[in-house]
């Protein structure tokens, strides 16, 4: 059997969402977590159990999740946390990489998305817009002003791509200077990052957020423990890109 016949069957099957706290729904969403950032990003995540990527959020956070109605395969998932939420933690996750005191200014409802991650066998259009579907309903349901959520690049290369791509999207999506927030650990400078001409390619999750409307909030924050650079992402929902405006949202009305 071909890679092509192999993509074909899987971009064929029919895939279901759910928005879960239930357990056993969280632990295969963690071990898909796991599976994907422990090979793309080389970090072993500190994991306390191994196999799964949890922290202390996902009790308190909605998990939003993928699953292959074929094979019952968990093959997509993300987390998001209302600020009517944030429980114990007291805060967002992204507080930790970055000083958020911009957000304490603003007026309506706050959420952070995390953790999104799509199993490889399933990164296309189809998977990611119903990824999408189901954020968009709960952003309606919960009355969501603002989404937030730290974007990541691998820094496996020693950094480059992610300057490279940082520079990138804060030159053609930076936000607006109220919503800027500054690292609580900055990237580690290049001596010299080469100038081109030629376009870096994005991740094609960050590159789904930015076609969506969503902006940067400014420089890179430098994540040891995930091997990674991120970027704070933020999306206004009443800005959300009229296109996709119109094909998640009346999917909700």
């Amino acid at each position: 059997m071909t890679a092509q016949t192999v993509r074909a069957r899987r971009s064929a099957r029919r895939l279901k969402t759910d928005i879960t706290r239930c357990p056993s729904l969280i632990e295969e969403a963690q071990r898909l977590r796991y599976r994907v950032f422990s090979e793309e990003y080389g970090s072993d995540l500190g994991a306390e159990v191994p196999g799964i990527d949890a922290d202390t959020f996902d009790n308190v956070c909605d998990h939003l999740v993928v699953t292959d109605s074929d094979s019952g395969e968990l093959v997509a998932t993300t987390r998001i946390l209302h600020q009517a939420d944030l429980g114990s933690n007291g805060t967002f996750y992204s507080a930790g990489e970055f000083d958020l005191t911009a957000f304490g200014n603003v007026t309506g409802a706050v959420a952070e998305l995390g953790r999104t991650c799509v199993h490889p066998e399933y990164r296309n259009g189809a998977t990611i817009s119903l990824l999408w579907s189901a954020v968009a309903e709960y952003l309606v349901e919960h009355q969501v002003d603002y989404l937030i959520g730290c974007a990541s690049i691998s820094m496996s290369d020693g950094g480059l791509k992610a300057w490279r791509i940082a520079n990138q999207l804060q030159r053609d999506y930076l936000a607006e200077e109220q919503f800027r927030v500054t690292p609580r650990r900055e990237l580690p400078h290049l001596t010299r990052i080469p100038e081109t001409e030629r376009p870096v390619d994005v991740p094609p999750l960050i590159k789904a957020y930015m076609r969506l409307g969503a902006r940067v909030c400014g420089q890179p924050c430098w994540d040891p423990e995930f091997r990674c650079a991120d970027l704070l992402v933020l999306l206004e929902v009443n800005k959300l890109a009229a296109r996709y405006s119109r094909h998640f949202m009346g999917k909700v009305a």
